[in-house]
C-alpha cells in the first residue's frame, strides 16, 4: 500500500498487534500500537521484561518467525535523503514487501543492533569479513579495495582500531562487541536504527561511552534510532521522545523532558521511583508492587489496575484509550483518571509521590 504525506515522519506505525501461538493459549505480545518517529529522532520504549517491546522492534523489522504472527496493523516507511528514484512523500509499507524488496530493504534502509553481540555475531568468522558480507551483498559493484576501507573507517567511527579487522569476536571485550554490532548496522547508511537493549550486560562506564558513540553518530549522520530498554534512567538522558508500555500496549507517550517533569499515568510514575536521583533531595524508592501479568490471560480493562492504587470501578471493566493531554501534540496517556467522564474529579494531585499504597 502507498500512501502520500507531507511531514518529517520517517517511521509510522499504525495499529500494530502481534500474537504468539502456543498450545496453552493466545499470547497477545503487542497490542494495537500506534506511534511516529520523525527523521534524526531517537525515539525510546520503556518497560519490564515481557511488556512488548522486541516483539515490536522485530515486527518493524520483519524478523518475527512462528509461532508470531502479525495481527493487524501497518508499518509505513517514508523514504527519505537518496531517494532519488522515489517520490519522496510516499510511503512504502513494510509488512507488504515480498522477500526481494524486503532483502533490499534491511541494512539499506534500516538496520538492527541486537540485545546480546556475542549471540548475534558468528564466532567462526572475523570482524571484517562480518562487515564486508554486508556491503558485498548489497553493493556488489565495490572492488575488494573499496570494502576493505569502508570496513576500516567504520570500524574508527565506532573507535575501533583497524588492525582489529581480522579479530574474532572472543577476542574483543563486551564493548568493543557491541560497537562491531553498531559499525555493521552503519554499513549501509541506513535512515533508521533498531537499537535493543545495545547496553545490558555492560558495566556502567562502557555503558556511558557507547551511548556517548550512540549519540555522536546520530548527530554526524542524521539517522534516526529506536532505542529499546527497560531502564527509563538511561531514555532520560539521551531519547527526544519515549514511549512506555505495559502488557503490550503503550500507556503513555511524551517529550523526554515532558514524562519526567510530568509522569501521568501510574506505571510511569513508579518507573520513575525505581531508580534514585544523582542531584537534587533524598527520596524514598518506592517501586511497583506486584508483577506483569500473564500476556495469555490479561485483566479485563486497563492491565495495570491490579498493581494501581489509583484503580477504581471503571479500571476493572473498560480498556482506556490513548488520550491527548496536553497541548503538546506528543504527550498522551491510557488512563481513566484522566477520562473527564469516568472520573470528572481528575487526576491525583499526589500521583508523582504516593502512586503506591
Amino acid at each position: 500500500m502507498v500512501t502520500a504525506i507531507h511531514t518529517n515522519t520517517l517511521l509510522e506505525i499504525k495499529h500494530l498487534s502481534v500474537d504468539y501461538e502456543s498450545a496453552r493459549g493466545t499470547v497477545h505480545a503487542v497490542d494495537d500500537v500506534s506511534l511516529n518517529i520523525e527523521r534524526g529522532q531517537i525515539y525510546g520504549l520503556a518497560g519490564e521484561s515481557g511488556s512488548g517491546k522486541s516483539t515490536l522492534a522485530y515486527a518493524i523489522a520483519r524478523l518475527l518467525q512462528p509461532p508470531a504472527v502479525v495481527t493487524q496493523g501497518q508499518v509505513l516507511y517514508y523514504p527519505g535523503r537518496r531517494e532519488t528514484d522515489r517520490n519522496n512523500d510516499a510511503s512504502v509499507d513494510i509488512l507488504a514487501l515480498n522477500p526481494a524488496q524486503l532483502r533490499a530493504f534491511r541494512w539499506r534502509d534500516l538496520s538492527i543492533v541486537f540485545q546480546s553481540a556475542m549471540n548475534a555475531l558468528n564466532p567462526v568468522l572475523d570482524i571484517g569479513t562480518q562487515i564486508t558480507d554486508v556491503l558485498h551483498a548489497h553493493n556488489p559493484r565495490m572492488t575488494a579495495q573499496e570494502v576493505r576501507s569502508r570496513a576500516m573507517e567504520l570500524l574508527r567511527l565506532v573507535g575501533i582500531a583497524s588492525d582489529r579487522l581480522h579479530s574474532y569476536p572472543h577476542e574483543l571485550s563486551g564493548g568493543m562487541r557491541q560497537r562491531a554490532i553498531i559499525a555493521i548496522a552503519l554499513a549501509l547508511d541506513p535512515e533508521i536504527i533498531i537499537m535493543d537493549e545495545p547496553t545490558t550486560a555492560l558495566d556502567v562506564v562502557v555503558q556511558r561511552d557507547i551511548l556517548a558513540q550512540i549519540m555522536r553518530l546520530r548527530n554526524d549522520f542524521g539517522f534516526s534510532v529506536i532505542f529499546i530498554t527497560h531502564d527509563l534512567s538511561l531514555l532520560l538522558e539521551i531519547a527526544d521522545s519515549i514511549a512506555i508500555m505495559y502488557a503490550g500496549r503503550i500507556v503513555e507517550m511524551g517529550t523526554q523532558e515532558d514524562l519526567y517533569r510530568h509522569p501521568r499515568h501510574p506505571y510511569t510514575s513508579g518507573l520513575l521511583h525505581s531508580f534514585p536521583k544523582l542531584h537534587g533531595p533524598r527520596r524514598t524508592l518506592t517501586g511497583i508492587p506486584g508483577s506483569p501479568p500473564d500476556l495469555r490471560s490479561v485483566p479485563p480493562g486497563c492491565a495495570f489496575h491490579p498493581r494501581c492504587a489509583f484503580a477504581f470501578a471503571a479500571c476493572r471493566t473498560n480498556v482506556p484509550a490513548l488520550l491527548h493531554v496536553t497541548h503538546e501534540q506528543a504527550s498522551h496517556v491510557a488512563c481513566h483518571l484522566y477520562d473527564p467522564i469516568l472520573n470528572p474529579e481528575g487526576p491525583p494531585e499526589n500521583l508523582e509521590s504516593e502512586y503506591v499504597n
